[in-house]
This record gives structure tokens, sequence and C-alpha cells, in this order.
């Protein structure tokens, strides 16, 4: 009987599948690698772009901050503005109180009444002088008390004067100063 020994060609064999089935494991790692790195370069491609995303918005958002605090600036200013004109408005009716407290005075004064004193303070006023008779400081009074400047005409106190033989009345009256309606 012949013997054929076909142990080296098995040896052969098995380092043949050996090699192959290192090089396909050396060629899978090589490509899982590049796969590997692939994904890497591209997250992080991805992360850049979003932190330039990001730093662009952050910028935005300082700019619309800044905006917004010029906004509230000249919105204080425009208050400040507004106050100042209402208190403007307000002197500006005031200035022409007077005027007009004064101007009503001397066409309620009837005739043989003098005035020797007048002080406002507030919105009281208070009104001294002399006239002929009782009835001349009465008439005066009904008249004030019409006027749409002046209320609540009340009077103090009326005491007889003799000055050069002629006998007048001295009078104090106090009242208070409307500011009419426009």
């Amino acid at each position: 009987m012949i013997r054929i020994n076909l142990l080296p060609v098995r040896a052969a064999q098995k380092k043949e599948k050996f090699r192959a089935q290192m090089s396909i494991l050396v060629l899978s790692l090589l490509a899982i690698s590049v796969a590997c790195g692939a994904e890497y370069y591209r997250t992080m491609a991805k992360i850049d772009a979003k932190k330039n995303e990001a730093a662009s918005v952050q910028t935005r958002i300082n700019q619309l901050r800044k905006k917004i605090g010029e906004v509230s600036r000249y919105k204080k200013l425009q208050a400040d503005l507004k106050k100042k004109l209402e208190i403007l408005q307000v002197l500006k009716d005031g200035r022409s109180g007077p005027v007009h407290l004064l101007d009503e005075l001397n066409h309620s004064l009837p005739d043989k009444v003098w005035l020797t004193a007048y002080a406002v303070s507030g919105g009281s006023v208070r009104i001294a002088g002399m006239a002929v008779n009782e009835n001349a400081v009465a008439n005066f009074m009904e008249k004030l008390e019409m006027s749409p400047y002046y209320g609540d005409v009340e009077l103090n106190g009326i005491s007889q004067l003799v000055q050069n033989k002629i006998k007048l009345q001295k009078f104090t009256l106090t009242c208070r100063a409307i500011q009419p309606a426009k």
C-alpha cells in the first residue's frame, strides 16, 4: 500500500485560511477605522458649525441688548420730557390765574369801595378795604360771589372809621380762589 502524506497540504491550507482571515480582519479593522475617523470628522464639523452659529446668535443678542438699552433710555427721556411738559402746562395755566383774579376783582369792585390790601395764599384770598357804607360792602360781596373766579366769600369784620370828618366802613373779606374749567 502506498501512503501519501497530506499533512503538509493541510498545513498549507490552514496557513492560507489563516492568512485570508487575517487579511480580512486587517481590512475590516482598517475599514472600521476609516469609517470611525470619517464619522469623527463629520461630527466635529457639525460641532464647529453649531459653535459658530451660537457665537453669531450671541453677537446678535448683544447687538439687540444695546438697542434695547437705547430704546429704554429713549423711553426714559420721553417720560422725563412728558413730565417737564406737564409742569410747563401747569405753570402756563397758573400764570394767567392771577391776571384773571385781579381782572374779575376789578369788575366786581363797585363805586365808593377802595381796597387797601389783597393777598393770595394757596387757594385762599384775603381782601381788606374801605367803603362809604355797609351796602357798598354787601354789594361788593355779592358781585364777588357771582364771579367764576371767587367762591365762599365771607366777611371777617367790619368797623367804622372816621377820616377827615367822613364816616367810612373798614372791612376784611376772605374767599376761595377758583380756577374755572376751560
